[in-house]
């Protein structure tokens, strides 16, 4: 296996296809680098070299006992970059994976950086707060805990249809593409699973928002169950100067794969532009 093993010791696994500008994409939470899959096929054949890697916790990186927070991901995510000697990198973050963007921004700038795209991402901020009333109420990320502490494999087998909208009428996702995704999610260590929850929910991304200086593309469905549009999505691209902004109409959160072909297409379409 491609490892980088961090400043702290934690090993990341990592995938390196094709040649070109770098593209390095972020994965979901409890996801890895695979889901990625159909993504990178098809930007390695069209020409960019694409680089997709399992946060620690995750896949097939190490699980250490700590450092499941949005500062050590971003100093992850510059090892890795700096580690392959990187320059003029797109970055492209997928739900979980758009804190790490969104981090690296605001923690390290853009020197490395000539695009950032966030898919179905959390940022700015997911939970309800004083200054943040329109956020989701803490109840749900408890649930969640609570559903990882009680039975995880039962409690990420019944996330798949909410992630990929499986549960919806008309919906030709597969028992195998669900099946896949438990897999995954079960790939992953109980302590990152579980720290991550309290991240991706209550990180707030709102300041590092406002210091992207590279062209950006926000890309949300606007029936995600599991990353609220109005929330998330819609309000990212209004802090983001400039931003382009791609609205799925009625797709769920699982763009990578219920709606790949239009996603591969506009990734593609943003890297050339």
């Amino acid at each position: 296996m491609t490892t980088l093993t961090t400043s702290d010791g934690t090993q990341l696994y990592y995938k390196d296809w094709g040649s070109g500008q770098p593209i390095i994409l972020i994965h979901a939470w409890p996801l890895n680098a695979d889901m990625w899959e159909y993504q990178m096929h098809f930007l390695a054949s069209n020409g960019y070299r694409v680089i997709a890697y399992d946060r620690r916790g995750f896949g097939r990186s190490s699980q250490p006992w700590s450092g499941y927070d949005y500062d050590s991901f971003a100093d992850d995510l510059k090892e890795l970059i700096e580690a392959l000697e990187l320059r003029d990198v797109i970055l492209a973050g997928f739900s979980m994976g758009g804190g790490e963007v969104a981090r690296y921004i605001g923690r390290h700038g853009s020197r490395r950086i000539a695009k950032t795209a966030l898919v179905s991402s959390v940022t700015p901020l997911m939970i309800r707060r004083d200054d943040h009333p329109e956020g989701l109420s803490p109840e749900i990320f408890d649930g969640i805990r609570a559903g990882i502490l009680s039975d995880r494999a039962d409690f990420l087998d019944k996330f798949g249809p909410l992630l990929t909208g499986s549960d919806q009428e008309g919906s030709t996702v597969s028992k195998s593409m669900l099946d896949w995704t438990l897999a995954m999610g079960l790939q992953a260590g109980i302590k990152g699973t579980l720290d991550c929850i309290a991240a991706f929910s209550e990180t707030d991304f709102r300041p590092d928002l406002k210091k992207f200086d590279v062209p950006t593309l926000v890309i949300h469905g606007s029936g995600d169950a599991v990353v609220s549009f109005e929330v998330t999505g819609k309000a990212a691209a209004a802090l983001i100067t400039g931003a382009q902004f791609k609205v799925y109409e009625g797709a769920p959160h699982a763009l990578y794969f219920t709606h790949k072909d239009r996603l591969n297409e506009d990734l593609l379409a943003f890297a050339r532009s």
